[in-house]
C-alpha cells in the first residue's frame, strides 16, 4: 500500500457537498482534486474539463481512452448561451468498417467493434481554443503526472479489468499494457499505463495536434494499415468536432436542454417525460406500483423514438414532431387506455416468471453510451464512459462526457492509449448507436449531457454513464416532479424500460407490497442488486433558486467525488 491508497474510492454511500459558489463532480477522486486545483489556480469551468479529462483518461483506461470520444453542453454565463459540442468520432470515407477482432474470437463474433477515427483530442483542442483560459501545457501536466507515476487500483477498476479480460488481451499489446507482470494488478496495487507518459508529454509540449496529425497519429495510421485498414492521415481530420445547436424542450416549468441529434437522449428523454407529464406523474407517489407502471411505459416509448435521431446535414430530423405536447398526450392517452381492467395476479402465478428469468430484461442493458447488454457478461466487448459536471465562480456551466466506446482501432494500444473501437451498427433503425458511412457524417449515440433552466436559468445539470437512455428520465423525474433533494434524487432506485415480457427490472429497494400490487397490473418484476454500477453514476449539480449556492453530488453506485469552492 501506498500514499496514493487515498485516493480508492468504492461503490457505497457518498457525502454531496452544499453552499458552494464552484463545485466539481466527476468519477474518481484524482480527477476532481485535479479540476479542483484548475479551479483554485484561475482557470474557467472549460480549463477545469480539459485538466480533468486528460486525467480520466490516464487513471481510468478501464472506463475511457485519450482516443474516445467527446461530448458537452457549455452554459457561457456572460452571454447566457448554451454551446454544444459534438467531438465523436466518424469512420473513414470510402472504406468499409474495419473489424480487427476475428469471429472466432469467444463470444464476440455477435457484435465485433470497428475501428473508429479518434474524437477526443480534437474535442479537448476545439474546446480549449473556444473557452480556455489557462495555457494548454499548464493544462496537461497532472496527466503527465499520474500516467509517469501510475494510479492506484480501486475494486471497481479490478472488476471491470476482469469483466473485459477477453477482449482487452486478446492482442499482444493489451496484454503488456493490462497486465504487465501476466495478470492484472491487485485491487491498492499501483498501475503505471505502459508508453502513456511519453504520448501525454508530446501532446503537452506540442498541443494537442501530436494526436490528431502529429507521431502519435501517423502511428496510428501506420498501426492500422498493418491490421489491413487502409486509412489516411487524411481521414485523420476529414469529420472535425462541430458546435451544434442543442436540442431545447419545455417541460412544466422548466426548460430542458439536450445534446441535438444526431445524438438520441434528448428525444428518447422528451418522450418520456411528455409521457409522464399527461400521466399525472406528479399527483403518483415515488416508489409506488403506479409510478413504476408509468415509467415502465414511458420509458418503452421513449426508445421507440430514437431512430428518428439523425445527422441533420443529411437527413431531415423531425424535432417538433418528436417533442409535439399533443402527441405526447395522444401516447399517454393509448397507455392510459390499455390499463388492465382486473386483477391480473393470477395470470402472472399462472403463467410463472420464466420470462422474466430467460435474458429478455437484460438484453435491454446497454453499456455507458447505450450499446445494448448481452445476457452473458464474456459475449460483452468492454462498455465504459466518464461524466463531468462543473460550474465555476462566474457561473459558467459545464456538463461533459468522454468514453472508450467510439476509440480508436479496437484492441490496440499505439503508444500508450488503449483503444476499445466503435460499437455502432450501419444503419439500423433501432439501434442505440449508429454510423452512416458518409464522409463527414456523425454517428447517432445516447450521451446524456443535460443543462435544466427555470426562468432562464441554469438550475440542475445532469449526467452519467451507464444506461443512461433510461436512467436519465427516471433522474429529471425525481427532480423536477417529485421535488426530491439531489442526492436523494441520484441514489433513488432506477429502473429499465417494460420488456416485451411485460417485465420491470429495477434495484432492489422496492417497498413493502409494490411487488405484489405490480402484478396485479400484469406487470412481472426481475430484481437488479440494490445499487447496480450498470445503472450509472451521475454527476449532478444544483443551484439552489434564493441564495445561487451550489450543491454538487456524487452517486454511490460507483467512485464518485464531489468538491467545491465555499461561498464566501
Amino acid at each position: 500500500m501506498t500514499e496514493k491508497t487515498r485516493y480508492i474510492i468504492n461503490p457505497g454511500p457518498k457525502t454531496p457537498v452544499h453552499g458552494m459558489r464552484a463545485a466539481v463532480t466527476t468519477d474518481n477522486a484524482i480527477v476532481t482534486e485535479t479540476m479542483m486545483n484548475t479551479l483554485y489556480a484561475g482557470g474557467n469551468a472549460a480549463d477545469a474539463v480539459v485538466s480533468g479529462a486528460m486525467v480520466q483518461a490516464a487513471v481510468e483506461p478501464f472506463m475511457t481512452n485519450h482516443a474516445g470520444l467527446v461530448t458537452m453542453l457549455y452554459y457561457e454565463a456572460k452571454t447566457g448561451t448554451i454551446h454544444q459540442l459534438d467531438s465523436i468520432g466518424a469512420h473513414a470515407s470510402g472504406l468499409p468498417p474495419f473489424k480487427p477482432v476475428p469471429p472466432g474470437m469467444g463470444g464476440y463474433s455477435a457484435l465485433p467493434p470497428s475501428a473508429i477515427i479518434p474524437g477526443f483530442m480534437p474535442g479537448m483542442k476545439a474546446i480549449h481554443e473556444k473557452f480556455g483560459t489557462r495555457p494548454w501545457g499548464e493544462l496537461c501536466e497532472d496527466a503527465v503526472y499520474w500516467a509517469e507515476t501510475g494510479h492506484p487500483v480501486s475494486t471497481f477498476e479490478h472488476g471491470m479489468n476482469v469483466f473485459g479480460e477477453k477482449f482487452i488481451t486478446y492482442f499482444p499489446g493489451g496484454r503488456d499494457f493490462y497486465q504487465p507482470n501476466g495478470y492484472f494488478p491487485n485491487v491498492g496495487d499501483i498501475f503505471t499505463p505502459s508508453g502513456m507518459a511519453e504520448t501525454l508529454r508530446g501532446v503537452r509540449d506540442h498541443g494537442p495536434d501530436y494526436m490528431i496529425i502529429g507521431p502519435w497519429a501517423e502511428a496510428f495510421v501506420a498501426r492500422g494499415n498493418d491490421l489491413g485498414w487502409k486509412v489516411r492521415m487524411d481521414h485523420m481530420i476529414e469529420t472535425p468536432p462541430r458546435w451544434v445547436d442543442p436540442l431545447r424542450f419545455q417541460y412544466n416549468e422548466y426548460e430542458l436542454v439536450f445534446l441535438g441529434p444526431p445524438q438520441a437522449q434528448g428525444f428518447f428523454t422528451g418522450v418520456a417525460l411528455g409521457i409522464l407529464k399527461h400521466l399525472g406523474i406528479r399527483d403518483m407517489e415515488p416508489g409506488s406500483a403506479e409510478h413504476i407502471w408509468a415509467m415502465g411505459h414511458a420509458l418503452r416509448q421513449g426508445a421507440r423514438h430514437w431512430e428518428y435521431a439523425h445527422d441533420e446535414q443529411f437527413f431531415d430530423v423531425p424535432r417538433d414532431a418528436v417533442l409535439d405536447d399533443s402527441y405526447h398526450a395522444h401516447l399517454a392517452k393509448l397507455i392510459r387506455g390499455s390499463r388492465p381492467k382486473v386483477d391480473l395476479s393470477d395470470h402472472i402465478r399462472l403463467s410463472g416468471d420464466s420470462a422474466a428469468s430467460s435474458g429478455d430484461y437484460l438484453s435491454q442493458f446497454a453499456g455507458s453510451a447505450g450499446r445494448p447488454r448481452l445476457a452473458k457478461h464474456d459475449e460483452m466487448p468492454p462498455t465504459g464512459s466518464c461524466e463531468i459536471a462543473v460550474v465555476d465562480a462566474e457561473g459558467n456551466w459545464c456538463q461533459f462526457m468522454d468514453t472508450l466506446q467510439g476509440s480508436g482501432i479496437p484492441g490496440q494500444v499505439v503508444a500508450g492509449i488503449p483503444m476499445v473501437g466503435s460499437h455502432a451498427t450501419f444503419g439500423h433503425l433501432q439501434s442505440s448507436m449508429d454510423a452512416i458511412l458518409i464522409k463527414g457524417a456523425k454517428q447517432r449515440s445516447v450521451i446524456g449531457n443535460t443543462l435544466v433552466l427555470k426562468d432562464g436559468q441554469p438550475v440542475f445539470s445532469a449526467g452519467s454513464p451507464g444506461n443512461i437512455h433510461c436512467t436519465l428520465p427516471q433522474v429529471l423525474s425525481y427532480l423536477l416532479d417529485f421535488k426530491l433533494d439531489p442526492y436523494a434524487a441520484v441514489d433513488a432506485p432506477r429502473m429499465l424500460p417494460m420488456s416485451e415480457s411485460r417485465t420491470m427490472v429495477i434495484e432492489d429497494r422496492l417497498a413493502s407490497g409494490v411487488v405484489e400490487d405490480l402484478n396485479k397490473l400484469g406487470v412481472r418484476v426481475g430484481a437488479l442488486p440494490a445499487y447496480d454500477y450498470h445503472m450509472g453514476s451521475f454527476s449532478v449539480i444544483a443551484r439552489d433558486e434564493a441564495s445561487g449556492a451550489l450543491t454538487a453530488v456524487a452517486d454511490p453506485r460507483r467512485c464518485a467525488v464531489a468538491d467545491g469552492i465555499l461561498a464566501s
